[in-house]
């Protein structure tokens, strides 16, 4: 039955033909059902038959289709050597017919195509994903999405900064020192027909530092000591990276001693153990503290130092009513410019300056206060009067001016 008489079967079955219950209906209509594949499918198969020049696959169509041995030298020969009969496979249709009827199909093919879906599926659901560089030029670097070409353009790289300036050549030996490592990706461009896929790393690492920061949020308890990477530095404190989110250590939380800037006590890079101090989840902001790891230095002064007592100190600030000095790295004393010289002193830079170490003696310990007195001119006083009252020199200095004591 040629196709014309097969389509008039079909019209008369419509009309309510008594050929309706022919015993043929069934298989005429199943055979006719088995369409010829289209060129740039995708279909399912079973292979039926394996040599060393071909693949036989089995695609339900009237009749079987064909791998040749050119696609299969496209293929991962260890990927070749496991496949067997009765395997179910994905062919792409490189050609509906060949001179004898078959379907020229491609295993390799497939593949790719299989795989520019999967790279489709991931650019929907805008997936973070883990991809190894495999080459570079000098506008960026490929990156492979299974058996598909990414490029990443170096626009897009966050791993390494290229100078304006930097010339051709050390462009490439920057982006070459990326080959071979693997990093964080997403899809922000996908043109299938074109071929094109582009990659950026920049967008994955904001969108995985994102997932990290909702979940560190979540985790994070107050009271918690965590381990961080400090990650920047500016006027008012450090912020620490702990896994995703950065939390900020406030300037006065960084040292029980005074601190001008950050810097003097840190630098980017740097491994450091922090106290949560508390977590604002709808502003989603991290308070941390570095110093309240270390008991409060004040506490154990009067143990450790005495009145009267010989240190040696540096001069870390001065001020018109004298110089401030610290013993260790927690414990800071005043010099007051009436204890820096036998003599009238006009302004403390005339006598000391910040960064010289002096020879001292303390004057006065007022632990309650986070507050001790120093003395440069009595260092060399041969006999040292313990009933002194320097309190009421303290008391006496502060009229001069509030600043002298506040500290």
């Amino acid at each position: 039955m040629d196709n014309q008489e097969y389509f008039t079967y079909m019209d008369s079955r419509e009309e309510g033909s008594e050929q309706s219950d022919h015993p043929m209906a069934e298989l005429l209509a199943s055979e006719f059902a088995r369409v010829i594949p289209q060129h740039g499918e995708t279909m399912e198969g079973t292979i039926v038959g394996i040599n060393p020049s071909e693949i036989v696959v089995d695609i339900g169509c009237k009749s079987e289709g064909i791998v040749p041995a050119r696609d299969l030298e496209r293929m991962d020969p260890e990927m070749v050597s496991e496949l067997s009969v009765g395997d179910t496979v994905y062919v792409y249709v490189v050609r509906s017919q060949d001179a004898s009827g078959n379907s020229i199909l491609s295993l390799s093919r497939a593949l790719l195509e299989t795989d520019w879906q999967k790279a489709s599926e991931m650019f929907e659901a805008e997936e973070v994903f883990p991809g190894t560089v495999t080459s570079c030029n000098r506008g960026g670097v490929i990156v492979r999405v299974g058996r598909v070409r990414g490029f990443v353009p170096a626009s897009q790289i966050a791993s390494i900064r290229l100078g304006r300036t930097d010339s051709e050549e050390e462009r490439i030996e920057r982006l070459g020192e990326l080959v071979g490592n693997e990093y964080m990706f997403k899809i922000i461009e996908l043109d299938r027909r074109r071929n094109r896929l582009i990659l950026s790393e920049r967008a994955a690492m904001r969108e995985w530092r994102q997932d990290q920061k909702e979940k560190l949020l979540e985790d994070l308890q107050e009271g918690e000591t965590r381990k961080g990477v400090v990650s920047s530095l500016c006027d008012f404190g450090a912020f620490v990276d702990l896994g995703g989110a950065d939390g900020l250590v406030h300037l006065s939380e960084l040292s029980w001693s005074r601190v001008g800037h950050p810097r003097e006590v840190l630098k980017v890079g740097q491994d450091v153990e922090v106290y949560v101090l508390s977590v604002d989840r709808d502003r989603k902001r991290i308070a941390l503290s570095i110093k309240r790891l270390k008991a409060e230095p004040w506490t154990t002064v009067e143990s450790k130092y005495e009145i009267g007592q010989l240190v040696k100190a540096t001069v870390t600030k001065i001020t018109d009513f004298g110089a401030f000095a610290r013993l260790d790295e927690e414990i800071e004393g005043l010099i007051h410019i009436s204890e820096l010289s036998e003599d009238r002193v006009g302004h403390p830079s005339e006598v000391v300056h910040e960064g010289q170490e002096l020879d001292l003696r303390i004057i006065r310990i007022d632990a309650a206060r986070q507050r001790m007195g120093l003395s440069l001119r009595r260092v060399n006083e041969d006999q040292y009067f313990e009933d002194y009252d320097w309190a009421a020199e303290g008391d006496a200095n502060a009229d001069e001016g509030d600043n002298s004591t506040n500290y």
